[in-house]
């Protein structure tokens, strides 16, 4: 993992350097002074994520900490696609030398692609499934609304949050389950924000069920569980909830506890003979939760990577990296997340929210 990490920083790093020296070249016959200011503008919204994720917890006026984190996290994607159009760009300016004006191409094509991904991402899809199990359920079937990756925080604030919550309550949900990473970095733009309120009005007659994700560990897993005491969710951990209609949720803890229970051990303890869903962030070792004849899991993380050509790493990386598939003997689910991570921008992927209608062989 820390050899990811690097490489990826290696990455940034270089790309940066590589935009930066041809924004200079078209600068060119700009006076220093200009040239001086671009350049540390340019290196203050290069760093501005970092910046923003090192103080998240530092008592600085909140105007400032959202617009470094906001800038930052545009400037991670509008550097993907600069890079990889300046390239092409380049490129054809050698074999057709008369092609004079590849970054001026680049960057309209670029900005042209960031417009169609953050309205692209304002419009998240409801993805409708209807799931029969061989085991029943009293009263027939239960109407559940799933999500996974909301991220609130400097990112998805309080007026997300509330249409957010509008969208799963207009469902009328008997049952809502939250597959992680609710909470981005910090829980303190929660509380200053008081985003308790909208997460109260979030309304299910058989529960609010959520298991932690690895944000939920990045900004404290403890500062995590004590924000969501405010609110009418229930936080799984490595717990079996059995609800009055037969159906039993098991929440697993993140994989960022690395001594969290084995998800046979947690069946174990489950009636098999009623439906088990399981919540888990992370989709990992999916043909287990199938051999184990889970019958429905949901999980998220993954994002499918948010933009192009990222989302084809995530499909290589994950057994499923998104959306729904019928497995030997499992219902599994992967949501690409209601919200996301940084860059406000779905650009190939679409921000999601499952509505199951979950039947018993039972239902008329």
């Amino acid at each position: 993992m820390k050899f990811i990490f690097s490489g990826m920083m290696i990455a940034y790093l270089g790309g940066n350097i590589y935009v930066f020296i041809r924004a200079l070249q078209m600068l060119s016959s700009c006076p220093l002074a200009i040239k001086i200011i671009f350049s540390i503008l340019f290196w203050i919204v290069a760093s501005a994520l970092f910046i923003a994720i090192g103080v998240r917890d530092v008592a600085m006026p909140a105007v400032v900490l959202k617009s470094l984190f906001t800038l930052g996290s545009i400037w991670m994607v509008f550097l993907l696609y600069m890079v990889l159009s300046l390239l092409v760009c380049d490129i054809a300016h050698l074999f057709v030398p008369q092609f004079k004006y590849g970054f001026w191409y680049a960057l309209a094509f670029t900005i042209t692609v960031l417009i169609y991904g953050h309205i692209n991402y304002l419009n998240p899809q409801i993805v409708e499934l209807d799931i029969s199990l061989d085991k029943p359920i009293e009263g027939g079937e239960v109407n559940i609304v799933a999500i996974s990756d909301v991220h609130l925080g400097e990112g998805t604030g309080k007026h997300k949050m509330q249409r957010y919550a509008e969208m799963i309550n207009a469902q009328n949900p008997d049952l809502i389950l939250i597959a992680g990473d609710l909470i981005d970095n910090s829980t303190t733009p929660l509380y200053r924000e008081k985003m308790n309120q909208e997460l109260s009005q979030l309304k299910a007659s058989m529960g609010i069920y959520m298991v932690p994700g690895n944000h939920e560990y990045i900004s404290g897993i403890d500062k995590a569980a004590q924000f969501l005491t405010s609110t009418p969710i229930t936080l799984l951990r490595d717990s079996i909830v059995s609800l009055p209609n037969g159906i039993q949720i098991i929440g697993r803890d993140d994989r960022s506890n690395r001594h969290r229970k084995p998800l046979r051990n947690m069946i174990d303890d489950a009636n098999r003979s009623h439906p088990i869903i399981v919540l888990d962030h992370q989709p990992y070792r999916l043909s287990q939760s199938d051999s184990l004849k889970v019958d429905l899991q949901i999980s998220g993380h993954t994002h499918r990577g948010q933009v192009w050509p990222i989302s084809l790493l995530t499909d290589k990386m994950y057994e499923q990296s998104y959306g729904y598939r019928k497995w030997s003997h499992s219902h599994i689910y992967v949501s690409c997340g209601l919200s996301l991570w940084g860059p406000p921008f779905r650009i190939g992927t679409r921000s999601d929210m499952a509505v199951i209608r979950l039947r018993g062989n039972n239902a008329q």
